[in-house]
């Protein structure tokens, strides 16, 4: 068994020095081939074709609208996660700060009455949830390990507990009437209406790629080298003269900026907003997205929440032996994650540093045996 999973891991590394070595015209060209399949992928005409890709139990173009979201979620949390190596487990309180703030300055149901245009209540939204990022960091980006985990746990369920019991924010009543983004066909019709998900999917698309693209210079900055020194070891480079604690306060604050642009795209999508989209599940689930796509790499973050939001949809409308498979998803779920992290601790896709920490640990550990 051991021999095999060292073939494997041998192959991809193969397979990974390959890709590199190939010429950077091949390799933009595999890029640009990969975009345009997924902004194909929500037309009938072509992922008919996909075999059993598409889901049966639900819309699929849907189905990628939220799987869209669980990728820039992911995008977002590989900042704070894989860059700076911090353990937040709250992540998606941010994301309800996000859809909140649309909501108050958007619903006709909002006590504030100001009826703000949903592209106008966007960056007031990323703004917020960046100052709360700056505002849960500020006092606890001290902390470290389990610690900082507990506070940013605690966070999530205080904005949860609020949207619950705060008459400001309806509780499960919620706000209703949320305008969509904004565009219409020559028509007159509404390019992002009720029926038809593809134009928020192809929206949330386009902006993943100018977050990626953003978060890959930052990654390549001193910002993002002073990260890895953080995630690496903190006590070092404070000795060696990083600013630690402010360089983790704008990992906290770049994520939390990512976070609130995809509530405000959901709020934008589902018209209506309530306590119940902001369950503590969703941050686990987002976390263990990053993890099993390879903590650090933005590309494995993309794998890694695209494969785990689009795996629990998948189940939906699925039955065997008249027994419903969705009911059974996060146990599904649960054991791909065990799987993954006896075999692959890494991820599907890890950063070369973190793959070459673990070959080193399983090195010293085949020795001690």
């Amino acid at each position: 068994m051991t021999t095999v999973l060292e073939r494997v891991r041998s192959g991809r590394q193969a397979a990974g020095e390959r890709w590199r070595d190939m010429p950077r015209w091949v390799r933009w060209a595999v890029l640009v081939a990969v975009i345009v399949f997924f902004y194909a992928l929500p037309n009938k005409e072509f992922y008919q074709y996909l075999g059993p890709i598409p889901t049966t139990g639900s819309n699929f173009t849907q189905v990628l609208f939220t799987v869209s979201i669980y990728v820039l979620l992911a995008v977002g949390l590989n900042i704070v996660v894989g860059f700076a190596g911090l353990l937040d487990l709250g992540y998606f309180g941010f994301f309800a700060v996000g859809a909140y703030t649309v909501a108050v300055l958007t619903s006709p149901g909002s006590d504030l009455k100001t009826l703000w245009p949903w592209l106008l209540a966007v960056p007031f939204a990323i703004g917020l949830t960046m100052i709360s990022g700056v505002m849960l960091g500020t006092p606890t980006l001290r902390l470290r390990g389990d610690y900082l985990a507990i506070v940013t746990l605690g966070f999530a369920e205080m904005i949860r507990i609020a949207a619950v019991s705060s008459e400001f924010l309806k509780g499960q009543r919620g706000f209703n009437q949320i305008p969509h983004p904004p565009g219409e066909y020559a028509d007159g019709r509404p390019v992002f209406g009720v029926l038809d998900a593809r134009p928020y999917y192809w929206l949330v698309l386009t902006l993943i790629i100018l977050v990626v693209i953003g978060v890959r210079n930052l990654e390549r900055s001193r910002v993002g080298r002073a990260w890895v020194s953080i995630r690496e070891d903190e006590d070092a480079a404070q000795l060696m003269g990083v600013p630690t604690f402010k360089f983790k306060l704008w990992a906290f604050a770049a994520g939390a900026a990512i976070a609130g642009l995809a509530g405000a795209l959901f709020a934008g999508k589902q018209n209506f907003v309530n306590s119940q989209n902001f369950e503590l599940l969703n941050s686990i689930i987002i976390l263990a997205a990053v993890i099993f796509g390879g903590s650090g790499n933005i590309v494995g973050a993309i794998v890694g929440g695209g494969l785990v939001a689009y795996m629990i949809e998948r189940f939906r409308g699925i039955e065997l032996f008249g027994i419903e498979l969705y009911e059974y998803r996060f146990l599904f779920f649960g054991l791909v994650l065990v799987i993954m992290m006896i075999f692959r601790p890494e991820g599907l896709i890890p950063n070369r540093r973190r793959a070459a920490e673990f070959k080193d640990r399983r090195k010293e550990v085949t020795v001690g045996e």
